[in-house]
């Protein structure tokens, strides 16, 4: 039975090999883009099997309207896929409060949005899969990534809860974590030259010259076979929480993992301490308490 997929960031990169791996198989898709002028060479190619809708996943009440049309257009939703987004660079003290507000209205905000328009739809149903691109970036943390890496790391938590939430209703959640994919003209993508810059600071110069040394340096991933990943997941009847796309962070991924572990280890006894021994009174807050007699 093909599937009615929602993906948003349609118009280049990973998002766009989704849409067309899903249409060349059959399903129908209705993708989003900032403008619908970059999806009109999947309209011509594929005609009524794709809805081209004009987005920004910034614009709640538009995202709202998206779903709903998609939903009234192919009279069902199966796959909804949260996949638009962008990296600020900039090291925290270069950040402004406007650079920052929008790196999370967007990747963390934007998903969000979707996630509640689409939600209603696919619990009437009984079914449904939200798949959210997060990024490896989503795990582990690197200099000049703080914006992005905590729009990431939030979108991991909140994905993680929501499984939990809407488990009962057949619906399933998968976080996607990519490492480097060529999407930029077949090019290994460069994260400290992806046109959102923060304004820099000299003093983080050697900083950004001691990145900008391994930068690229790790092959970067076929979005084609990535996308290919993505058809067997959605067909999974078990799909995974969580899976890594790509295999250059996963020694990283687990030795950042193996390091957490063993520091909350070796600082057990502080840990301990910091719990305290407060009685059962103190300790319960929350525990009601008769009223004085009048």
């Amino acid at each position: 039975m093909s599937k009615v997929w929602f993906v948003t960031g349609s118009s280049r990169g990973l998002g766009r090999h989704f849409v067309e791996a899903a249409l060349s198989r059959g399903d129908k898709v209705a993708a989003t883009a900032r403008t619908t002028a970059s999806l009109d060479e999947l309209a011509a190619a594929y005609g009524d099997a794709v809805l081209p809708l004009a987005m920004d996943v910034t614009d709640k009440a538009a995202v709202f309207e998206g779903v709903k049309r998609a939903a009234e257009h192919f009279g069902r939703l199966d796959v909804i896929v949260n996949n638009a987004g962008y990296a600020q660079v900039g090291a925290i003290e270069e950040l402004t409060e406007q650079q920052l507000r929008d790196q999370l209205e967007t990747n963390l905000f934007g998903a969000v949005w979707v996630i509640q328009a689409a939600l209603p739809y696919l619990r009437e149903q009984g079914a449904g899969h939200i798949i959210q691109l997060s990024s490896a970036a989503g795990l582990i943390a690197m200099p000049l990534g703080g914006a992005y890496h905590a729009s990431k790391w939030a979108l991991e938590g909140l994905n993680e809860a929501l499984a939990h939430e809407v488990a009962d209703f057949g619906i399933k959640v998968t976080v996607i974590e990519p490492g480097g994919f060529a999407t930029r003209s077949g090019k290994n993508p460069d994260p400290l030259n992806n046109g959102h810059m923060a304004e820099p600071n000299p003093v983080y110069d050697a900083l950004r010259q001691r990145l900008a040394g391994i930068a690229g340096k790790q092959p970067p991933g076929d979005p084609a076979a990535a996308a290919q990943v993505l058809l067997k997941l959605v067909d999974a009847d078990n799909p995974p929480l969580r899976i890594l796309f790509g295999q250059g962070f996963y020694p990283m991924i687990q030795q950042a993992y193996a390091d957490r572990l063993k520091t909350w280890a070796d600082w057990q006894d502080l840990s301990a301490e910091a719990h305290g021994t407060l009685d059962q009174e103190v300790r319960c807050p929350f525990r009601r308490r008769e009223r004085p007699s009048p």
